[in-house]
């Protein structure tokens, strides 16, 4: 896949917040274009990361060992923001691993770069704002859902969100991000494709 660096930062202005033009060449100057394939982790457990990732187009999750088990707690597909948060707003080593599920095209941006176009753009300290906020509110409705909803809603809320997940996601990863087994999730499965 031909991309470059303009064509990912107007799509972040047309999807999040305008940025002006100048504010624009200003993120493509301190701003890294990747394309890299399924499996590459972007950070690992116990790494200091100061970067943001905008996935372009692709996939990767957020995920933790406990216990020797492999727990996911956030996906990012096409036009997603993903960052290990704790490390990039805390200055801490990272909890969390994040890796790319399919291959991927990302625009990197260090915390530096962000806090300056910050203080410089009013348009890019909107921009943040915005990606900040949704990220919250994305988190918020998964607390909410993991307390109060059942095996089979928790399945259903993520289907209404993203359609395609089954798709994208394997299976086992879908369970430990919504809290189940994978036999729980394959009885749900098997239950809504025989209806």
């Amino acid at each position: 896949m031909r991309v470059n660096k303009e064509e990912i930062i107007n799509c972040i202005s047309e999807t999040y917040s305008k940025l002006s033009f100048e504010c624009q060449q200003k993120l493509s100057n301190n701003s890294k274009l990747l394309v890299l394939p399924k499996g590459e982790i972007l950070v690992r457990e116990g790494q200091y990361s100061d970067k943001t990732f905008f996935i372009f187009n692709g996939c990767a999750r957020a995920y933790y060992l406990k216990d020797g088990k492999d727990i996911s707690d956030w996906f990012a597909f096409d036009n997603d923001f993903i960052s290990s948060i704790n490390s990039f707003f805390l200055k801490i080593p990272s909890p969390h691993f994040i890796e790319l599920l399919e291959d991927s095209v990302i625009l990197e941006i260090s915390r530096i770069d962000v806090e300056k176009l910050s203080d410089e753009h009013n348009d890019f300290e909107r921009l943040s704002k915005i990606v900040v906020t949704k990220t919250m509110l994305q988190q918020q409705e998964r607390i909410s859902s993991m307390q109060f909803h059942s095996a089979e809603q928790k399945y259903d809320n993520i289907l209404s969100i993203r359609p395609d997940i089954t798709q994208r996601i394997p299976l086992t990863h879908i369970a430990s991000y919504i809290g189940i087994t994978l036999e729980t999730l394959s009885r749900i499965r098997n239950f809504k494709n025989r209806i």
